[in-house]
């Protein structure tokens, strides 16, 4: 399986999301990622686990998702329909 990105580092305290991205060190106030992880009790927020591809993070006890591509603003142009034929 190919990884789409390197997670490692990923805490969630004092109100923002901190982690390692593909070596880079980021963090990210949480009021504007999800207002689930903002509204979260530390346990609940403590919780989470990685996609093994690298694509996102899960937080299974308050069922949120977040995409690596997505806090990167990262977008993908959508494949050309000769691709499919």
């Amino acid at each position: 399986m190919k990884k789409h990105h390197e997670i490692s580092r990923i805490a969630v305290r004092q109100g923002r999301l901190t982690l390692t991205v593909d070596g880079r060190r980021l963090a990210f106030p949480l009021r504007t990622l999800s207002r689930r992880l903002a509204s979260a009790k530390p346990g609940e927020a403590s919780v989470f686990e990685v996609s093994p591809s690298g694509y996102g993070i899960h937080w299974p006890l308050l069922d949120e998702d977040i995409s690596i591509d997505g806090l990167l603003n990262i977008k993908h142009a959508p494949k050309s329909e000769a691709a499919f034929a």
